[in-house]
């Protein structure tokens, strides 16, 4: 069995996965979603922190599956660097207190092994990676050749709805509850600019339509016209300009490369608005969708596992003096 934990943002996870059957055996998380609400997002230290409470508590439910232990796996990167020190700090006391060796897991490839938990990997395959971090376009072979074909030149999708979240003072995380109020408005009251509408680029930008969205927000407030309908309308506006931009982007790509596995990972991969568009999108281009299950789209062990499981195989393992942590990295 594999230990493996995730600690690259503010979620605490610890999982247990077999090798030879790839069977998620314990998965844990400890989110720090209300501690970090107050402030409209993440707080790097307080996270830190939180995981220096809550790993702990985690790891006391797995000593049962210690003797059975064959390595210890830990996100390096990317992430929070003070973060990220907290997972590595514990995977390595355990990887020297029970002699085993050490696998440092990429985060993003985490997100694309998140398709397959408990489930062989299918290859080749494009992925769209969405989240408060990163907003990409991959297109991957294997588990060591994954291509980053286009990325956002500024904000994320996720983090653009924690933004515009935040701007209309409806806390943290803004993804689930920009969603939820989207469902009761007219998404075609405010016509919002398309980003990069005219570039042939493969690229995404969230910086101009979260300007949009603030104007508009302005608007309304100097007309004292900040009511629940306002709200929704807004988050609604929003919410399908940024997936307008991103469908108008998949399909200029798959317009030249038309794939047959299409998939949607990451955090913002839950929304179901998105969901629902790129099946479309994937239909009309008789391409196949794949979709992580619901509880396995934001950071988990489970993933980091999964990952685990390859490289184990792979004999793909880090020494434990040297194994770093980077906030920022592709693959």
């Amino acid at each position: 069995m594999i230990l493996s934990i995730e600690s690259s943002c503010d979620d605490s996870s610890i999982a247990i996965t077999e090798i030879k059957t790839k069977k998620l055996l314990l998965h844990k998380k400890i989110s720090q979603e209300l501690q970090h609400s107050v402030y409209g997002g993440v707080v790097p230290e307080l996270a830190a922190r939180l995981h220096i409470e809550a790993l702990p508590k985690i790891l006391e439910e797995c000593t049962q599956y210690f003797k059975d232990l064959k390595a210890i796996a830990v996100t390096n990167a990317p992430g929070l660097s003070v973060t990220l020190t907290e997972g590595v700090t514990m995977a390595k006391a355990l990887a020297l207190s029970l002699k085993i060796p050490l696998i440092g897991v990429n985060h993003l490839k985490g997100h694309i092994y998140s398709l397959f938990i408990e489930k062989e990997a299918i290859f080749p395959i494009t992925i769209l990676l969405v989240s408060g971090g990163h907003t990409q376009l991959i297109l991957a072979n294997n588990l060591n050749e994954m291509k980053v074909i286009g990325s956002t030149i500024d904000d994320s999708f996720g983090e653009s709805f924690d933004k515009v979240s935040k701007m209309l003072k409806l806390g943290y995380p803004g993804g689930p509850v920009i969603e939820k109020f989207a469902l009761h408005g007219d998404d075609s009251k405010y016509e919002l600019p398309v980003p990069l509408r005219q570039s042939p680029l493969i690229q995404f930008s969230y910086s101009g339509l979260k300007n949009a969205v603030r104007l508009a927000i302005l608007r309304e407030e100097e007309s004292n016209n900040i009511t629940e309908e306002t709200i929704s309308n807004i988050s609604a506006s929003f919410q399908k300009t940024a997936i307008e931009h991103i469908l108008m982007k998949l399909k200029k790509y798959f317009k030249t490369n038309p794939p047959h596995n299409f998939a949607i990972v990451g955090g913002a991969s839950a929304n179901k608005s998105l969901r629902t568009k790129v099946e479309t999108l994937c239909d009309t281009f008789d391409a196949k969708l794949h979709l992580a299950p619901m509880e396995f789209c934001s950071d988990n062990a489970a993933m980091i596992g999964r990952v685990a499981v390859e490289q184990y195989l792979n004999n793909d393992f880090v020494n434990i003096n040297e194994i770093n942590v980077q906030s920022r990295v592709d693959f």
